[in-house]
């Protein structure tokens, strides 16, 4: 979706609304779009938002879904995430489903036990996972841009760590050693999923910016 000098899509990009109530996602985000010329608010900032039911099919589907109602219900410009974890063994599960894994939304900790659970038995060999991240910045009219990114790993046998959230203290990184939920922020910040999908993001709105004078 292409863009020119003085399109409306990337007009007033100085304040964005990030659609997510999620803590560690919001923080995650502020950080990585720190400097980058975009004030980012999120829905706790709008509590009188309705929730939105992420009944898509895709990454895609969901975060466009979040990112259109938004947008529309406020006339600002929205970023919307969707992103979860896809395992080998599992056929890609729990993927879209990887917030509300176990049934309940947001619950890290029975989402990681039954996703240990679910892989009981499984070989090392077999463990391999990725997370997945898509990105979607909306405009009130439908307009929009989508942005993603993945990050390889394997599935741990217990969880180990503290930071982070998520499937972190079980998503392992063989190069490194280490889980997520071990890595300093500042090192996650630079090569999750959702780092390299806002990284793309960062570069076309610093792009915008500069050429609409936003």
């Amino acid at each position: 979706m292409g863009k020119k000098e003085g399109d409306p899509l990337v007009s007033g990009l100085k304040k964005i609304i990030f659609a997510s109530r999620n803590k560690g996602k919001i923080k995650e985000l502020q950080t990585l779009l720190i400097d980058s010329g975009v004030t980012l608010y999120s829905l706790d900032d709008y509590p009188d938002l309705p929730d939105i039911k992420e009944d898509g099919n895709t990454f895609l589907e969901n975060a466009l879904k979040k990112a259109k109602t938004v947008a529309e219900l406020t006339g600002e410009m929205v970023i919307a995430d969707d992103s979860g974890l896809e395992v080998e063994a599992l056929n890609g599960a729990p993927g879209i489903y990887s917030a509300r894994y176990a049934g309940e939304e947001g619950d890290d900790e029975k989402n990681i036990l039954k996703l240990l659970n679910d892989m009981r038995g499984v070989s090392s060999t077999g463990r391999g996972a990725v997370f997945r991240c898509i990105l979607v910045l909306c405009r009130p009219d439908g307009r929009y841009q989508a942005f993603d990114g993945s990050w390889e790993g394997r599935i741990a046998d217990a969880p180990t760590g503290q930071g982070g959230f998520g499937y972190d203290p079980v998503f392992y990184l063989p190069e490194r050693g280490v889980t997520v939920a071990e890595l300093p922020v500042e090192i996650k910040n630079g090569i999750s999923h959702r780092a390299k999908a806002a990284a793309k993001l960062r570069v076309w709105l610093e792009k915008g910016i500069r050429e609409n004078g936003a």
